[in-house]
């Protein structure tokens, strides 16, 4: 029975990772794709940087929230683990939207609703370095980069012996620095 429930949990929240913010608010505000435009990501930095702070923010608070709202489902259904299931899921959802033809954004707003969910600490430990990061390098993937390290490092020293929680923060750190890869090859 736990089982069907964990495989509720991952399609759900891999669904609703499917929702793209950043497609449906470019969408609203330009009547465009915003993944046919600038770096070619749905994400927040791509669309502050072909329309503006405002869509950027409502893309930002939309992917954060779709997995603020699939973690939580998961720890409803499948309680700790389930949660962690559900984050890892969402994440997934949103980089590699199936309904988006695989193509979305490289995660980083939907792990910080998962961080926040599971970690809320973490989370604002990792949203000042951002913040710090980019005020210094002007690189908003650098940031991302450094955070994707930064997370399971983060977890281990705050929950040294919640293995659970170790390995999805690994997966969701592999994920980000998988999804950035050609700015690290830059």
């Amino acid at each position: 029975m736990i089982y069907l429930r964990y495989a509720i949990i991952v399609v759900v929240a891999y669904l609703l990772g499917n929702i793209s913010t950043g497609v449906i608010v470019s969408r609203l505000v330009a009547h465009k794709d915003i993944r046919s435009s600038g770096s070619g990501n749905a994400g927040a930095t791509n669309m502050l940087r072909t329309y503006g702070w405002l869509p950027s923010v409502l893309t930002l608070a939309g992917d954060c929230l779709k997995a603020v709202i699939a973690t939580l489902f998961g720890k409803l259904v499948g309680g700790e683990y389930g949660m962690l299931m559900g984050g890892v899921a969402v994440v997934v959802g949103h980089n590699w939207p199936v309904f988006y033809g695989f193509k979305g954004g490289k995660g980083i707003a939907a792990s910080l609703g998962l961080i926040l969910v599971t970690s809320p600490l973490i989370a604002v430990i990792l949203a000042a370095e951002q913040v710090a990061v980019v005020a210094l390098t002007r690189y908003m993937s650098v940031a991302s980069i450094l955070s994707a390290l930064l997370y399971p490092v983060l977890t281990w020293v705050f929950y040294p012996h919640d293995l659970p929680r170790l390995v999805a923060s690994l997966v969701v750190g592999a994920l980000a620095l998988f999804s950035h890869r050609a700015n690290i090859a830059r």
